[in-house]
């Protein structure tokens, strides 16, 4: 295990909360003062036993400041400029002119647009949104019967709002990540929303949205619910399924790598497959079957294909193979493993 890897391990088994340590360097004169005046009236009105608390009990109760000074949740979601002190706590967003980073536009450009987004929390994801429906496309579609025109944009929003939100709110704000920005990534054919830090606790890919997650950033949950309207009910990977279901396009991806969480939403777009075929064969299904004479991986049968979406292979040459009977897997009773092969029946 990496050395945060062990911090986190312990850090979950100790209940130890990376928002609700104190920011040395911050004071309250650097808050937004009528925000946090706001909040705490709001707070006030809802739990009618903090009127009886004086301000600075009332922040301590409300994990704003720890000991008189403000902590890491009470900074990101009111201090004037919050990346004065951790500088790279913000997003980064960037539009590439391909499938990959490293692909070209016609004018050599790498990227089409590149933003740096900082402030609060709640600025932040209000910044992220506006970026992501500035550079998404946008299809026109009339309806045949009446005539209206309705305008639909290539990702449904609330599937976009939930995953920036979440990684706002759940990524990792350790010593060990606060070096590291959350990445907001427009390809050709989808979208990634990368934040630091793998899932938290015991829950697992499998379990996101079924069941209740262990919450790394409570108090900065609590914050943010109340300052961005975001829902802390363990609906956000409910409400991005569902979303793109209702849109008609892939399945989200969800990914736990080892120093991040990765969440992709793809549009549809079908990438170009230029497939090596025999002489006389007008499609590389047929090779595809003599390729994998020998057992095969995900990424290996796109390699060989030439696309570069492996999610696109699986869903457009893979799946179709697997249900006709004509490949089989390794592993029938785990699908989704990661050691899993495909071979010809």
């Amino acid at each position: 295990m990496t050395d945060y890897e062990l911090y986190s391990y312990e850090a979950f088994r100790k209940h130890q909360h990376d928002d609700e340590r104190p920011v040395e360097r911050a004071t309250l004169d650097m808050m937004e003062r009528d925000k946090l005046d706001a909040y705490l009236l709001q707070r006030r009105i809802e739990r009618p036993g903090f009127a009886q608390l004086t301000q600075a009990q009332a922040y301590e109760m409300l994990n704003i400041t720890r000991d008189g000074v403000p902590t890491l949740a009470g900074v990101l979601n009111f201090a004037l400029y919050p990346q004065g002190y951790f500088p790279q706590l913000g997003i980064t967003a960037i539009v590439v002119p391909g499938t990959q980073i490293g692909d070209t536009a016609a004018d050599s450009a790498r990227f089409t647009n590149n933003k740096r987004i900082e402030g609060t929390i709640s600025a932040m994801a209000e910044e992220a949104l506006v970026f992501c429906q500035r550079n998404m496309k946008v299809r026109t579609i009339i309806d045949k019967d009446t005539g209206k025109r309705t305008d639909r944009p290539e990702y449904p929003m609330d599937a976009i709002r939930e995953a920036v939100l979440n990684a706002l709110i759940h990524r990792d704000y350790s010593i060990y990540t606060e070096g590291t920005p959350i990445q907001i990534d427009f390809f050709a054919d989808r979208l990634e929303i990368h934040s630091p830090g793998s899932l938290y606790g015991r829950i697992t890919v499998e379990q996101l949205g079924v069941a209740r997650p262990d919450l790394r950033n409570p108090a900065l949950a609590v914050m943010t619910e109340v300052l961005t309207g975001a829902e802390n009910r363990y609906s956000g990977i409910p409400t991005i399924r569902r979303a793109m279901a209702e849109y008609g396009l892939p399945e989200p991806k969800f990914e736990n790598r080892r120093n991040e969480f990765v969440v992709t939403l793809y549009n549809g777009t079908d990438i170009p497959v230029q497939p090596e075929t025999s002489a006389g064969q007008s499609s590389g299904e047929p090779d595809l079957l003599a390729f994998c004479k020998t057992p095969r991986s995900r990424q290996e049968i796109a390699d060989y294909l030439g696309v570069k979406t492996v999610f696109y292979v699986m869903q457009h040459y893979v799946k179709p193979l697997l249900e006709s009977g004509q490949l089989v897997m390794t592993i029938p009773e785990k699908p989704k493993s990661r050691n899993q092969r495909y071979y010809t029946a």
